[in-house]
């Protein structure tokens, strides 16, 4: 299954201060706790996304700590509720979602869910034309995606684009 979403929480950001840790020290403690097949995932999405922006013209994406921050909050909470949609029942959207882990200027957001490989989410974000356009958009600069799975092993994707 595919959703998309072109510009339009899990929890509310704490208030900042100068001892918390920063969006890499984040990123590092959820990743940490991902099964490796997950992470594979992830690292293979970023793969084949770019390798399909190479072959149509655009420049690679950087991978970037607070989009993938918001890219597993957002598989996560699929994954855990089984709500398959961009805009949470508090509202929030895969802008605010990302702006809440740190990332300014998001520009788009690809949900899927329960395809076994990433070849297969690709292919299918590859054929779907709101997808494809979040994936070729040659102004995204960088990605960041997360993989969650729900209790019966269902794979819940995520891939956020940013313009910095």
């Amino acid at each position: 299954m595919l959703a998309t979403a072109a510009l339009p929480v899990l929890v509310a950001p704490a208030p900042a201060q100068a001892s918390s840790p920063g969006p890499a020290i984040i990123a590092a403690r959820l990743m940490a706790g991902l099964p490796t097949p997950a992470l594979e995932l992830m690292s293979q999405l970023v793969w084949k996304t770019n390798q399909q922006r190479w072959a149509n013209g655009c420049g690679l994406l950087a991978v970037d700590q607070e989009l993938i921050i918001a890219s597993i909050r957002q598989s996560a909470h699929m994954a855990l509720t089984g709500d398959f949609n961009h805009v949470w029942l508090d509202g929030s959207t895969f802008v605010t979602r990302s702006r809440a882990a740190g990332y300014t200027q998001p520009s788009g957001e690809n949900i899927a869910w329960g395809y076994p490989t990433a070849d297969e989410v690709i292919a299918a974000w590859m054929a779907s034309p709101e997808h494809r356009a979040n994936m070729l958009d040659c102004t995204n600069r960088s990605i960041g995606t997360g993989v969650s799975f729900g209790a019966n092993g269902t794979p819940y994707y995520t891939q956020l684009f940013g313009r910095l």
